[in-house]
């Protein structure tokens, strides 16, 4: 147990060292198509900020292409949250540790707040333990409550490893082709009921289902 605990801790710390320079090098391999990209570029043409949402598996694209652009991020306090921290630190994310499931509250209401500074918030609505591809309130919520738009977006892959973990991360191939595809941005009232909300976290969702189909059709 102690060789395999070394063994971990080594594995961790390369991670942190070197983990964000290999997923920049590969990052800028990809051959990008971009769908309905107007829609973010005329928000911040504009110098309005939104909430960005994607799926949990497909975070690597949507995090790289969106690096230096003054986001907060939202990330667990998990191990492997670490890493990703390390990597959008790099990549100049402000980064927010938290977690729906522990301490949910806080982190929606530090949301609200970078969101109605003028801080888009970037967060994967699955996250950080599943189930896969079902939202979580957070994003809906922000955005509700800031008043600012959700922008979803779906990525697909063609040539990718998928690993075996809950949300099937995927791992692109060096110089894949990848096409992402943005929804318009959605916006709520300021008085919704728990059911309008309900309902418009189901609505969400399954957009971003069909977002993320799109993407990946003729890859």
């Amino acid at each position: 147990m102690k060789l395999k605990a070394i063994r971990r801790d080594i594995l961790r710390f390369l991670g942190k060292s070197f983990l964000w320079i290999a997923a920049s090098v590969l990052c800028k391999t990809f051959r990008l198509t971009f769908v309905n990209k107007s829609a973010i570029d005329a928000l911040e043409a504009e110098g309005k900020n939104y909430v960005l949402a994607f799926w949990h598996g497909t975070m690597l694209l949507p995090w790289y292409f969106n690096r230096k652009k003054n986001f907060i991020a939202l990330v667990s306090k998990s191990k492997d949250g670490e890493l990703l921290a390390k990597i959008l630190k790099s990549w100049g994310y402000e980064v927010v540790r938290g977690s729906s499931s522990r301490d949910g509250n806080i982190v929606l209401h530090n949301m609200i707040d970078y969101s109605k500074n003028k801080r888009t918030v970037a967060l994967t609505p699955d996250g950080p333990r599943g189930p896969i591809y079902k939202m979580k309130a957070g994003a809906v919520i922000t955005a509700q409550k800031s008043n600012i738009p959700l922008v979803l977006v779906g990525v697909g892959i063609k040539k990718k490893k998928i690993l075996k973990s809950w949300d099937k991360f995927e791992v692109p191939a060096f110089f894949s082709k990848a096409k992402v595809v943005y929804s318009t941005p959605i916006f709520f009232k300021n008085d919704m009921s728990y059911k309008e909300t309900s309902d418009m976290i189901t609505f969400c969702e399954k957009k971003l289902n069909e977002l993320q189909e799109e993407a990946g059709r003729s890859q």
